[in-house]
This record gives C-alpha cells, structure tokens and sequence, in this order.
C-alpha cells in the first residue's frame, strides 16, 4: 500500500487492481464491492466470509464496521476496517487472494523480524525530494538578493546537518549506495607506511601516550592489508577510487588487528596519511572533510560494529569522504 495523498491510498496486486480507499484513524475503509474488485471474487463470496469472520468471532462489528452516506445513493453504504479486509483476504480462495496473503504475510514478517516495514520506493522518493528541496534553499539563499550572514551561516548548518541525518536515515534502513569517487589513489607500501607510524610512536611516547607495543607489528598484517587494497582483478582495481581505498584502509586495520597496541588510533593516522597523501583531506575550500570528533566517532563505530555490517560501513565511510558540489550541499 502507498499513499497516494492525505486521505487516499492505494493498493495494487500483480498489476491489475487499483483500489482508491478511504483512510481514516489509522487505518483502511473498503466497501464489500471494493473487496469484490481486490480479491476477484462476487460480492456474495466476501458479503459470506464477513459474516464468517463475524460469525467466529475474529473481528467485532461495532468497531470494525461503519455506515456512510455516498453522494447520489439513497443508501447509506458499510465500510470495513483492515481487521475485517485481512480476515477476508487469509478466507478467499483466488488468485488475487493468495497475492493479497503473500504481501500481508511478508509485511508482517518484517514487523515481527525487524520491528518496522518499509516502504522503499517512497523511502527513496522523499530522500531525493528532500535533497532537492535544500539544495534549492541553500541556492536561493546565497543569491546576491540575500546578504545577512546570519541567514547563510543558518541555510549552511540546515545543509550540512540535512545531509548528515540523511545519511544516517539511509544507514539505519541499509539503503545507502556507494558513490562516485574519485579514481585511482597511491597507498604507501608497508616499510613507508611503518615509517610513518613509527615517527607518530615517537611523538606519543614524548606525550606519555604510547608505550613501545603502540603500532607494533604482529607478523605480516599490515602489508597484507595495503597489499589487499591494491589487489587488482582481471586487470581493473578492485578498490578502483580514492573513496573505496581509504574506506577500506581504515576499516580493515581497526577490525584485523595488524598491531599489539593502538589498532584504532594506527587506523585513523594511516587514514588520514592517505587522503593528505592524495589530496582529498582538504575540499575546494581548505577545510578539512572530516574534523577530529567525526574521525574518533567513526572509528570507535567500526571497532564496535558487528562484521555482518562491512559493507554498509564502508559505504558510509565513502559517502562522508565525497566531497559534494558547493553549490548543491
């Protein structure tokens, strides 16, 4: 079922029945001859199992039941809730009926497994809508017509923040996609790369925070790491863009633990040694594309993350590393 607006939905089966239906309290209003259409049955048949279903019990006639009047009827018209339209659906014998049960059936399935259904097509939908509708905002605000900072420093939070809560709607409902990055991306072999986390122990052992097991290496882990991004298949990169590389890159040091100590804060050096080593730290503008509590928060998120969650991790990370438009976000 989709909403076609405020008061209406619609429901469709196999591509044949279209069924504009009153909504009203939190639920769906049918009339016996639009159970007639939605199961492909005569009104006799769903007139029988409603009084079947009223007959056992299973459904209330004072509550889910109600008389209307319609316009040019000299009758007043009974509505059924969807207790009563589920009751009949799971009793008809068609094919439009066993096509009801199948989508009830999952839609339950997923609110007993998952705790919510989804709608995805409308999902994405009102995304995209959103998205478009501060990028317009944000456009229109930075015109020459408008010039008080206080008004673009606040069209810039709603911008950026939008976009943030975005991301994470699409991460709570695994519907984030990977982007376009940028392609190609050097990473340093794993004797440069000891040599820079070795000049980072030194300075943390000054600081009185590292010991010597900081960034000690635990056989090969490291190199198999860097050599795993690099790997190639049938001649193409399989980490073909800058985004996919340093996705990886810290996702796979903070989870295979190539070092004694200081996997996490070893992940986010290497990270961030990477993008500065390919110029992508910084955007157009010179800030950085991701400050110090954003790096710690999502590190600390991949080491407590489940390993079923990989790819939405990475994709997560790939989305926040992709430097947008200035004129859109």
């Amino acid at each position: 079922m989709s909403t076609v607006d405020s008061q209406i939905q619609l429901y469709q089966v196999d591509n044949q029945v279209s069924l504009e239906v009153n909504v009203e309290q939190d639920t769906v209003w049918l009339s016996q001859a639009q159970m007639s259409d939605l199961f492909g049955r005569d009104v006799s048949v769903i007139s029988r199992h409603i009084n079947n279903a009223i007959g056992d019990e299973e459904v209330d006639p004072k509550s889910n039941l109600q008389k209307v009047q319609i316009a040019f009827s000299d009758k007043p018209v009974t509505l059924y809730d969807l207790d009563v339209i589920i009751s009949v659906g799971y009793r008809i014998k068609s094919k439009q009926g066993v096509m009801f049960r199948k989508w009830a059936t999952r839609i339950l399935k997923e609110h007993l497994i998952q705790g919510f259904s989804i709608n995805q097509q409308r999902l994405q939908q009102n995304t995209a809508e959103l998205e478009q509708a501060i990028a317009l905002i944000k456009k229109t605000a930075q015109s020459e017509q408008h010039s008080k900072d206080s008004a673009l420093g606040l069209v810039e939070i709603i911008s950026r923040y939008t976009q943030t809560f975005l991301w994470l709607q699409r991460y709570d409902e695994g519907l984030l996609h990977e982007p376009v990055g940028q392609p190609g991306g050097e990473v340093l072999d794993a004797p440069s790369a000891m040599q820079a986390l070795n000049q980072l122990k030194s300075t943390l052992m000054d600081k009185k925070e590292a010991t010597e097991l900081f960034a000690k290496p635990r056989g090969d882990g490291l190199a198999a790491i860097l050599g795993n991004i690099q790997q190639t298949a049938f001649g193409e990169e399989v980490y073909p863009s800058i985004e996919s590389k340093a996705a990886h890159l810290l996702y796979f040091v903070v989870k295979n633990h190539p070092f004694a100590d200081g996997n996490k804060r070893s992940a986010a050096f290497l990270f961030v040694d990477f993008l500065y080593r390919n110029n992508r730290l910084f955007n157009d503008e010179g800030t950085a594309i991701i400050n110090d509590t954003g790096l710690a928060a999502l590190t600390l998120l991949i080491a407590e993350s489940d390993p079923t969650q990989k790819e939405v991790l990475i994709r997560l990370v790939m989305n926040l590393l992709v430097i947008q438009d200035k004129d859109v976000m």
